[in-house]
């Protein structure tokens, strides 16, 4: 039996077409030679062999003549594949509105649609319409201005589509792509690098087409190979990370211009043993330390706003702290306090959170460290209050892409105010770009920003970055009906400490 015909498109490349065309604007960071600019040549027939409105005109644009000789003629084969009618490729003179026009190349379809491929110059653009392809962004001479002409397609219906390997961090290339994770930009960015491509399919194709064998072993020949071929710019060029883009992602003087003395940082630090004492005797220790240290911030919050936090977990050497915020009136979201534990039980962290939770006003969402032991306190805690108001966030590289960029972006914006606080100022600059990708690196550093020495590990940064990620979370609108702060006494409390006491409480008080 003969072996089945694999899909004409690579896994990855049917995601970039199924992307593209469900946002007004696709930017992808690819690696070299993974076929994107294939796979969009077949787009490019699919977006403009349908007539009338079912179709439209597609621009492809390179900064140089042969891409766009190549790319024609990808579509010309693409259009015979899919049993199009079409004219074949053909060069002609674009009319720019110089005197001299542009040298490019175009496909003409019955539907009155075209494919035209044509180098970047901004001009190009003026007065059509259509989906636009930009090819190699990175390397284009005024993308900046490529990009606006582009972009005004986007008013009477066109897409624009920006695809390239990265030239540097400070590339507008890669501006554009920070702005779109940073949600600066309208738009979404889709992540190609080289072990992508291989996990899809990429050297089984090449094989294919070249009528090699394929095996496990000379697929990791093959990318050893490639990779010793560009050296040093194969973390650039392969793995999408752009160059001189490593180290400290928050400066100092951004994140303290974010930070005011009026929100606050406390910390509970459980003595040594702690555990081996009863339950009834640590829960009284806990709950009587929240409510001398954190009942009276709990009242600072506006009782008709929303409420978030954010988490990081930690049960020996680091820090597990709980971020808790509101939006003011100017939709500024205030971190208002930061509750810090240091070991501190399982138990007693889920009855502190809990404790927390049930004081706040209109808790609406919060998202929470789920590494490791953190899936454990995770899950009771979205058995408590729903699955749909608390989120279990595992840390991967794709978690850190999303969130961290909004969290610098509110930062650097003050559309997010922070703690005054040297525990909270050493986490954030603990955040760095590693291979592309802003998170905390592997290694605790000790210190005694918390008033004794211990381990810090970026945790606060964690959970203002949970926290801003959770206050971006639809949970709907709440109804309710304020009929104000009781007048009864203090919430029942049985204490097992000392002789024991029982303080009573009276509904009926204010009556």
């Amino acid at each position: 039996m003969s072996a089945a015909i694999p899909a004409v498109l690579l896994p990855y490349q049917a995601e970039a077409l199924k992307l593209s065309a469900s946002h007004d604007l696709y930017v992808c960071e690819k690696s070299r030679r993974t076929g994107l600019t294939y796979g969009f040549a077949a787009d490019a027939v699919l977006t403009a062999a349908p007539p009338g409105r079912a179709g439209m005109d597609f621009f492809y644009i390179a900064y140089n003549l042969d891409m766009t000789r190549e790319f024609i003629d990808y579509a010309g084969t693409f259009a015979k594949l899919f049993n199009e009618a079409a004219s074949e490729p053909a060069e002609f003179l674009f009319d720019d509105g110089s005197d001299e026009g542009i040298k490019a190349f175009r496909i003409d379809f019955p539907s009155g649609h075209s494919i035209v491929a044509l180098s970047s110059k901004p001009r190009s653009l003026r007065g059509k319409q259509g989906k636009v392809l930009i090819d190699e962004a990175a390397f284009h001479d005024n993308l900046d201005e490529l990009l606006k002409a582009a972009l005004a397609l986007l008013m009477w219906g066109g897409r624009v589509v920006v695809i390239s390997t990265h030239d540097g961090a400070d590339n507008p290339f890669n501006a554009l792509i920070e702005d779109i994770r940073a949600g600066k930009r309208a738009g979404v960015v889709h992540r190609v690098t080289l072990r992508d491509a291989l996990e899809q399919g990429l050297y089984r194709r090449i094989c294919l087409v070249t009528g090699k064998a394929w095996s496990p072993e000379a697929e990791a020949e093959w990318e050893a190979k490639l990779r010793k071929t560009y050296g040093d710019a194969a973390e650039e060029e392969l793995d999408v990370i752009p160059a001189r883009g490593s180290g400290t992602y928050l400066a100092r003087a951004t994140i303290l211009a974010a930070m005011r003395p009026e929100l606050t940082v406390v910390r509970l630090r459980c003595p040594d043993g702690f555990e081996r004492e009863t339950d009834a005797y640590r829960q009284d220790f806990v709950r009587e330390w929240l409510e001398e240290h954190v009942r009276p911030l709990i009242d600072q919050f506006d009782r008709n706003r929303r409420s978030f936090f954010g988490q990081d977990f930690a049960r020996t050497g680091d820090v597990s702290p709980l971020a808790f915020g509101q939006h003011d009136a100017q939709m500024v979201l205030l971190a208002r306090f930061i509750l810090e534990m240091r070991n501190t039980p399982f138990r007693e962290q889920e009855f502190a959170a809990n404790w927390v939770l049930d004081r706040l006003p209109l808790f609406s969402a919060g998202k929470m460290d789920a590494r490791g032991n953190g899936s454990a306190l995770a899950e009771a805690m979205q058995q408590r209050w729903g699955f749909d108001r608390i989120e279990a966030v595992q840390a991967t590289d794709k978690t850190y892409l999303a969130f961290m960029p909004l969290l610098r972006a509110a930062i650097e914006d003050r559309t997010m105010l922070i703690p005054h606080d040297e525990g909270t100022l050493e986490d954030l600059r603990m955040i760095k770009l590693v291979r592309g990708v802003p998170k905390i690196p592997d290694r605790s550093v000790m210190s005694k920003a918390d008033g004794a020495k211990g381990q810090r590990h970026g945790d606060n940064a964690i959970a203002l970055m949970h926290l801003r990620a959770a206050a971006d979370a639809d949970t709907g609108p709440f109804d309710f009906l304020s009929t104000g702060p009781r007048q009864s006494t203090p919430d029942l409390m049985i204490s097992h400490r000392g002789f024991g006491t029982v303080a009573g409480r009276s509904d009926i008080a204010g009556f």
